[in-house]
């Protein structure tokens, strides 16, 4: 099924589509599609479009001081931050967007829990012996926080499963601070919401630059930015999944 889930959106995000309507034009002949195509990506792909698109997806909220955060029974960091590489009996850790981890270290830091929460994303191709959660755990108490504090779930594959297993780890705490990237947050709250918990969010790897003036090289296409309208999208889809089951 995760296969699925990872494949099928993929024939409705920007880039297929595009290639799709090019594809449609060459077979048809009909070059108008072709330069309706190229037009799409180049929009899609300029920092004026995405930096503006990817906020509405980030939400208006800003990251909040932790002194604004209330405590809770627990703090929960979401996994997807580091990829893990293994040659031989050496491991290499590659970080992605370490906020989520560094978030929840000062928010426990601060005293706003006393359960430090690490969950373990890990897809069916993913060969590492080692999991990301068990890596979270030891950079954690190399940050001086003790071990039994820490506690690391089960093997998970989505925001859903992450949010059951959550639940099956540290039930009865009830009250949560749920850390997670903003751009995610709005769908990550409302699942764990669906377990029973009572969710304090703290928004962390923010991709847009808040009041930021308007340049000349904003209008200049980039693969980067291409690539943070397809995360926008592809968040976008999995809301509208999860809100019909949920």
């Amino acid at each position: 099924m995760i296969y699925l889930h990872k494949i099928l959106p993929t024939f409705v995000l920007p880039i297929m589509l595009v290639i799709i309507v090019i594809l449609i034009g060459l077979i048809k002949h009909k070059k108008k599609l072709i330069y309706i195509a190229i037009g799409v990506l180049y929009i899609l792909s300029t920092p004026i479009f995405s930096n503006k698109f990817f906020k509405l997806v980030e939400g208006s909220e800003y990251r909040k001081p932790i002194s604004a955060i209330d405590s809770a029974d627990a703090i929960v960091v979401l996994s997807g931050m580091l990829e893990i590489n293994e040659e031989g009996d050496s491991t290499y850790i590659e970080w992605g967007d370490p906020d989520r981890f560094f978030g929840g270290i000062a928010l426990f830091k601060a005293g706003k829990a006393q359960k430090l929460v690490f969950t373990v994303g890990k897809m069916p191709w993913d060969k590492a012996k080692k999991t990301e959660g068990e890596v979270l755990k030891e950079y954690a108490i190399s940050n001086g926080i003790a071990s039994e504090k820490i506690f690391v779930t089960k093997d998970v594959e989505n925001t859903a499963d992450e949010a059951v297993a959550v639940r099956e780890l540290i039930s009865p705490s009830k009250r949560i601070i749920l850390v997670t990237s903003a751009y995610h947050m709005y769908r990550a709250k409302r699942l764990f919401e669906k377990q029973g918990f009572e969710v304090i969010h703290y928004n962390v790897d923010y991709k847009t630059v808040r009041n930021k003036k308007i340049a000349v090289l904003d209008l200049l296409p980039s693969a980067e930015y291409l690539k943070i309208t397809e995360i926008g999208f592809k968040e976008l889809l999995g809301r509208s999944f999860y809100l019909l089951k949920i």
